[in-house]
């Protein structure tokens, strides 16, 4: 399993347009799951609802998970999407 946290910069966090970007470049992972977490909330990253339900906002760590094929090429594509949209 590879692991980073990321601090969420964009001024309205979390919402709509940035969680279905977040969920279609996941997609683009087949074989690989990914986690993110924030506080004790958990949540598989591909579900969009529950990702905007987690109330990310500005300012918010979470700690992204990701497990299976190719975790670390995976995990830094994640991390470049984070800082380049969110």
């Amino acid at each position: 399993m590879k692991t980073f946290e990321y601090t969420i910069t964009d001024p309205v966090g979390i919402h709509a347009r940035p969680a279905g970007l977040l969920v279609k470049e996941i997609k683009n992972f087949a074989g690989s799951a990914v986690t993110i977490t924030k506080g004790e909330k958990k949540v598989n990253a591909l579900k969009l609802m529950a990702l905007m339900q987690m109330g990310i906002k500005q300012g918010d760590t979470v700690k992204i998970e990701v497990e299976g094929g190719n975790e670390e090429a995976v995990a830094t594509a994640l991390e470049n999407f984070f800082k380049a949209n969110l």
